[in-house]
């Protein structure tokens, strides 16, 4: 039987962003998805009566008797997959036309990959493509640079990580049996999506790297104190998941990555990069958090 893709949208916000996901969907050249939208209980009619009028047997609409947070909605997409390819996607972001197309082509021709990363366009609230400096580190200075579908796998691609996360989580596709052997760790919620990758990678599972773009992610512009406050939380979680991932390579017996999780580089720099907002707001707590978590202390 062919190859087909599961397609998860966990929904939590804005009915008109979610309204383009699914129509994004509907637009592949490839048919060959099943889309399913899990509702995170929000309370809003517009989605689910959105998707009553689609009339097409691969949509399937899942609505939660109550708000169980984004990391449930992923376990939930995992756990209902039934196609032997799932993504969950964000409900704000695109899927380009080729989407479908081109993962199913990468799967078919490279069938040892555990997850695929395909080429990735970021987009602003309103849909125009935007290069923000966490985006050109992320695609200039982290990813490594490819020219054709490239497999990566073990110390190599858990160093380069650890360095720098250069994946985009809602564009990622996993093999629906090698993501089911791990778990999202609840511990670290923020940074959930690098620690479950490396969870794959620990057990020696792939990841292949496309060129091709077939993604649209959509970074929304945040106000200073709201990254601020998260800014905290965000740092704190990091810090502490770099300890894990350290003595977790190190059992492994990886030693570059168990020093670029202890250095945790892109980390440290970013709350650097925050700094000048903090001082500018005269927050001189969260000058010396930064200046603390920036300096590795």
């Amino acid at each position: 039987m062919p190859t087909s893709l599961d397609i998860f949208v966990p929904y939590w916000g804005d009915p008109e962003y979610m309204k383009l996901t699914i129509e994004s969907v509907l637009a592949q050249t490839d048919p060959r998805w099943f889309l399913t939208v899990i509702d995170d209980a929000y309370p809003d009619p517009t989605i689910e009566n959105f998707v009553a009028g689609i009339a097409d047997r691969r949509i399937k609409y899942v609505k939660k008797a109550q708000n169980e947070g984004i990391t449930a909605s992923f376990r939930t997409s995992v756990q209902m997959a039934s196609q032997d390819l799932v993504t969950v996607v964000g409900c704000d972001d695109v899927l380009l036309p080729n989407y479908v197309e081109t993962i199913l082509h990468a799967h078919e021709t490279c069938p040892a990959a555990d997850i695929i990363q395909p080429g990735v366009r970021v987009i602003d609230a309103s849909g125009e493509s935007v290069v923000t400096l966490a985006d050109r580190v992320k695609q200039n200075l982290l990813r490594p640079k490819i020219f054709e579908p490239t497999l990566f796998s073990g110390e190599k691609l858990a160093t380069s990580l650890l360095h720098g996360d250069w994946l985009y989580w809602p564009s990622l596709t996993f093999k629906t049996s090698s993501i089911r052997t791990v778990d999202f760790r609840n511990e670290f919620p923020i940074i959930q999506d690098l620690a479950l990758i490396m969870d794959m990678i620990l057990q020696d599972r792939s990841l292949l790297l496309l060129p091709t773009e077939c993604f649209a992610y959509r970074r929304h512009s945040e106000s200073a104190s709201s990254i601020l406050i998260m800014g905290g939380a965000r740092f704190s979680g990091e810090r502490d998941y770099f300890a894990l991932a350290a003595r977790l390579t190190t059992g492994k017996g990886w030693r570059k990555a168990a020093v670029a999780a202890r250095l945790r580089l892109t980390s440290r720099a970013h709350a650097l990069a925050l700094l000048p907002t903090l001082m500018k707001n005269k927050d001189g707590r969260g000058v010396r958090f930064m200046v603390r978590h920036g300096l590795g202390a």
